[in-house]
């Protein structure tokens, strides 16, 4: 059975609309990529290299250096699903991602977003 079609989606064409969600909302790029650096273990470089070579969804999660052992106190709704009750555990890796940008936009402190974990200073 085939993947979602957002597996096959490139990092880098969805990255500008977190942006732009956040940015809308007073919140900055360099925020967002924290929290996606938080999920993922990327550091800047690495996420920018991800943008660069147009990674899809699937190697972005795939390759990530090292998934955050919180990310499972993640919850919520999102894309009108429970994140914590999605089974495919890709599909519920970029709803983490979506779940994180969407409560920065919101105005949500970030050691909540990071759940209690210190910010990196990159």
């Amino acid at each position: 059975m085939p993947g979602h079609r957002i597996f096959t989606t490139s990092f880098a064409s969805i990255y500008p609309h977190y942006v732009a969600k956040a940015e809308r909302k007073g919140r900055t790029r360099q925020e967002v990529d924290e929290v996606i650096c938080w999920l993922t273990g990327h550091d800047p470089s690495g996420l920018q290299r991800v943008i660069d070579d147009e990674t899809d969804l699937q190697t972005f999660f795939g390759e990530a250096p090292a998934m955050n052992p919180n990310a499972s106190l993640i919850t919520g709704v999102i894309c009108g699903h429970r994140v914590e009750e999605i089974e495919d555990p890709l599909m519920q890796q970029v709803r983490y991602m979506d779940k994180l940008v969407d409560e920065l936009a919101r105005g949500k402190k970030m050691s909540a977003i990071l759940r209690g974990s210190k910010g990196s200073t990159a």
